[in-house]
């Protein structure tokens, strides 16, 4: 189980590693002018989210076994599992937002600013930051 557990880990931060990359794109792409610059970005988003996607999917995999393998979230005191896996399900959910603003940078859809996905860009800290805290502190 600790061979699991080591790869959930490595998983994991590499899909964050993706998530804290990709709104910085968007970032980027709203202030470029340059044709040329912008197109790159989009190509180097797209390739980002893929790679995101593909590394997103052994992170929560590996995390199940572990969660069935472990029988963690049983019993008294594993509160902390329930509200681990709701920021599981925000995190997902941010990766799935990331890829719908993608797809509108890549339709010349965007209508948002840079000062807003600045402040888009700092969720998944919070994220992982509760994510950390819950499993290490196991606070209720």
């Amino acid at each position: 189980m600790l061979w699991v557990k080591a790869f959930h880990i490595v998983f994991v931060a590499s899909w964050f590693a993706g998530l804290f990359y990709l709104p910085r794109i968007f970032v980027n792409l709203v202030m470029e002018t340059d044709a040329t610059a912008t197109r790159r970005l989009l190509l180097m988003g797209a390739k980002l989210y893929r790679f995101m996607t593909l590394l997103a999917v052994p992170a929560v995999g590996l995390g199940v076994w572990l969660w069935m393998g472990y029988h963690i979230g049983q019993g008294p005191g594993n509160g902390w599992m329930h509200a681990k896996l709701f920021c599981v399900v925000l995190a997902l959910g941010y990766h799935h937002a990331c890829g719908s603003i993608l797809k509108k940078f890549i339709a010349g859809k965007n209508t948002r600013s840079h000062v807003w996905y600045r402040y888009f860009n700092e969720m998944p800290v919070f994220i992982l930051t509760a994510v950390v805290i819950l499993v290490v502190v196991k606070p209720f």
